[in-house]
């Protein structure tokens, strides 16, 4: 050192003291200032945070389901799908997952984990920007509950003091209810009972540890972590859930890895009963919405019991598309629905793959397919990652298929007998079978262009036990069950008959099956004729009423209908069940008014019940979330009496008509399945009584009929009106799905005779002239009379029998 530079001297002691002593003063301002700061936060919040304690009475919106008269769950309505389920029925195990996961010291803390806190804030900075929050369970509780989710820190402030009154106010085990049961877990699920249900199709008691730990990882970001679209990702969450497990001391290194190992079956949530249930589940939608309003039916977590019953739902489903893809072959095949070249067909198939993971396919669905080749004896197809071969054995309909090259226009012409079919052509196809090599089997199809509507009924109660208002919900929301208002052809015709039967007709009346001209003079003096004639373009001469009606006579309808009269006739159709307007001419007889399938059903039900009119219903009970029952069709539900709010569905019954008639009609039916036109149901070799009906331009089929146990309407058309295609009667076109649905619906129900009045008489008859005949002649048949109405003169005492005929013919001009 220089000898002339001064030594350093070091500060005096005052110095020191007195910035010391500022230091101390400004720390301790500081303090004040900012515990002010806090306390004047607090005071300017708190007085405006929602109360704690409406906690206790935790009312989420939760899911509205509606379930079959079995008991299943055939659709749900909810904006959020929670299921709420009691702290009590969640595995321990579970709880543990979550809690390692999310807030390892969640048993410890007083609702903010400081620590948890300081440990994020560490990693956000070291990352530059938010990859870690430090939110405790019950802070996410509060925001989820009681707060709005908008990121200021007014809002965080605000959780913090909400999560310290909730510790104060509940327990450890009532906020993990709250938690375990709000927080959203992907794919519309609200709560750990309904991503169950979602990701395992399981009740959260059947979870198992590998399970538990994958629901667990999902709170963080459930998209990303989706077991469903991101399996691995899902994977390496479960790994740091079961980590943490081990390292909080809830499971063992040995339990962690076992878990990990476990083989996981993510079963995408498909119910198929919703998916076939879709026309019957709107309309009780609607009647839910009318009767209890949007908000409730989305949030009140009714439970909605229905008479449908999901045997017969999904018999009919399939009977309708069955029975409308067998039609739409027998009109010939339209050709591919597009043909693809080779780029874009490897991006459907690629897009189909993807689809495939999520929602695989089964035997019996229709699915895409890319045509890639063929040999003499099978088209090559590929369905996403899928081979597959159709044999051309079960494509004859389709005519002789040629396969070409990618550029050749594809036939479209389905009256061409060789169809040209470009490779890259997508086509609709069948799974028939999974075979061994790993491929395939398939069977060609293509989408109907008609349409078809079935509904059955209890005909006792009116109950409808099936709906299936079109070929795909999906594709078209337009019920025609109850929407549809088409002409009813000869299924009219036993509407009729009744009438007829109550003004003095017997099944053995004879009538004359013969030609009738009506002339019509219009008012600028223009004549035109009517000439009615029958299906077959034939007349039979006499026959008596059961056999006009088992061979569906027109021109005998139209004699009946003049003799009794177009406006009875009409009004007696009315309080049948028949709504709609009544056209009041004699076209009546050939079905020339237009009604819906619900209102046939309904005036068939009417025989079926010994006449007695039902009107249908879907829902027989609703419920509460609370289980208080809030209507129901039995009085026995309401053992004190009804309440506010409460009613009782009152299933309405009314005669209409007599017994006596029900039973003639009812018998007069059985001779149309086992001698006339409905002889296709004869196969179910039971008791049933069914009747044809078929426009005259063939634009409407029908079938309805029923057991004494079912009735049912099956009905096949196109939307924009035009005919159905050479012979597609009510026998061929819609008479198959109805001998399908009620041979699969009434396979377990034993068959049961129509019953009999007691007061009904039997007689031998001469079919000819309708008189009584002796009971050992070879023309006698035993006829059945209401009381008093049967014939008291013997054929063979008349010289000349007579059919009984009301009009006279002038053919000369």
């Amino acid at each position: 050192m220089d000898e002339t530079t001064p030594p350093l001297s070091s500060p005096p002691i005052g110095i020191l003291r007195r910035l010391l002593r500022w230091l101390l003063i400004s720390f301790a301002a500081g303090s004040i200032l900012a515990i002010t700061l806090l306390v004047g936060a607090y005071l300017y919040v708190a007085g405006d945070l929602p109360r704690v304690d409406t906690l206790a009475d935790y009312h989420p919106p939760v899911i509205t389901r509606v379930l079959s008269d079995e008991g299943a769950v055939i659709a749900e309505f909810a904006r959020e799908r929670r299921i709420v389920v009691p702290v009590e029925r969640l595995p321990e195990m579970l709880i543990q997952a979550f809690v390692a996961a999310e807030d390892s010291n969640f048993f410890a803390h007083s609702g903010i984990d400081f620590i948890s806190i300081l440990r994020a804030a560490l990693k956000n900075l070291k990352a530059g920007g938010i990859v870690q929050g430090g939110s405790t369970i019950t802070q996410q509780v509060a925001k989820s509950l009681l707060l709005t989710p908008e990121k200021k820190f007014e809002r965080k402030f605000k959780e913090a003091i909400l999560a310290w009154r909730m510790e104060k106010a509940l327990t450890k085990r009532d906020i993990l209810y709250l938690y375990l049961n709000q927080i959203f877990l992907g794919h519309r699920a609200y709560g750990v009972q309904a991503a169950a249900e979602n990701y395992f199709d399981k009740n959260v008691e059947e979870l198992t540890l590998g399970e538990c730990s994958i629901l667990a990882g999902l709170p963080q970001a459930p998209s990303r972590y989706s077991p469903f679209r991101h399996f691995e990702r899902a994977k390496e969450r479960q790994k740091y859930v079961l980590k943490r497990m081990v390292d909080e001391g809830y499971i063992t290194q040995e339990a962690a890895d076992a878990a990990f190992a476990e083989e996981l079956t993510i079963r995408p949530r498909i119910n198929a009963h919703i998916a076939q249930a879709y026309y019957f589940t709107e309309q009780v939608r609607r009647y839910l919405e009318e009767s209890y309003g949007k908000e409730a039916l989305e949030t009140e977590g009714l439970t909605v019991y229905t008479s449908m019953s999901v045997n017969m739902q999904q018999a009919a489903q399939t009977a309708v598309r069955d029975n409308l893809h067998d039609h739409d072959k027998r009109n010939g095949f339209r050709g591919p629905e597009r043909v693809l070249n080779a780029a874009d067909g490897e991006t459907f198939l690629a897009e189909q793959t993807l689809t495939l993971r999520e929602e695989p396919f089964q035997v019996g669905d229709l699915v895409d397919a890319v045509l890639i080749g063929a040999d003499n004896d099978d088209l090559q197809l590929r369905i996403g990652p899928y081979s597959g071969h159709l044999p051309r054995t079960g494509a004859e309909w389709a005519g002789t298929l040629r396969v070409v090259g990618n550029t050749v226009p594809p036939t479209r012409s389905p009256e061409r007998t060789v169809k040209n079919l470009p490779e890259g052509s997508l086509l609709l196809v069948r799974i028939v079978a999974f075979e061994s090599d790993g491929r395939l089997l398939l069977a060609l199809e293509q989408a109907p262009q008609a349409q078809g509507a079935l509904v059955a009924l209890d005909p006792q109660t009116g109950l409808v036990k099936a709906m299936v208002g079109g070929y795909d919900f999906l594709q078209s929301q337009f019920n025609r069950v109850l929407q549809a208002r088409r002409l009813p052809g000869s299924a009219i015709k036993p509407l009729i008959y009744a009438a007829a039967l109550d003004k003095g007709y017997t099944p053995a009346t004879v009538i004359l099956d013969t030609p009738l001209i009506y002339k019509e003079t219009s008012e600028a003096g223009l004549q035109t004729e009517w000439k009615p004639k029958n299906y077959s373009e034939k007349f039979y001469g006499s026959m008596p009423l059961r056999t006009a009606l088992a061979k569906s006579a027109n021109v005998i309808t139209i004699k009946i209908l003049e003799d009794i009269g177009v406006s009875y006739t009409a009004n007696y159709i009315h309080k049948l069940g028949i709504n709609s307007p009544i056209t009041r001419d004699l076209t009546l007889a050939l079905g020339s008014s237009a009604v819906t399938p619900l209102e046939l059903a309904t005036a068939y039900t009417v025989f079926a019940n010994g006449g007695i009119r039902i009107h249908p219903s879907y829902v027989m009970k609703v419920v509460d979330r609370d289980g208080r029952i809030l209507e129901s069709i039995d009085q026995a539900d309401f053992p004190d009496g009804i309440g506010p709010g409460q009613r009782l569905i009152s299933l309405e019954r009314e005669r209409v008509i007599s017994p006596a008639t029900a039973c003639l009609v009812t018998n007069l039916l059985e001779s149309v399945v086992q001698d006339g036109t409905g002889v296709r149901a004869k196969k179910l070799d039971r008791p049933l009584a069914a009747k044809t009906g078929t426009t005259n331009d063939l634009k409407d089929a029908w079938f309805a009929g029923y057991a004494p146990q079912l009735a049912a309407v099956s009905w096949v058309g196109y939307d924009l009106e035009r005919p159905l295609g050479d012979s597609e009667t009510g026998s061929r076109a819609a008479a198959p799905a109805w001998v399908a649905f009620m041979q699969a619906a009434l396979q377990d129900v034993p068959p049961t005779n129509f019953t009999i009045p007691d007061q009904m008489e039997f007689y031998p008859v001469d079919t000819k002239t309708g008189l009584l005949a002796p009971e050992d002649s070879p023309s006698a048949s035993i006829e059945i009379f209401a009381p008093g109405t049967a014939p008291t003169r013997y054929a063979l005492d008349e010289k000349q029998p007579k059919a009984r005929d009301f009009f006279r013919l002038d053919l000369e001009e």
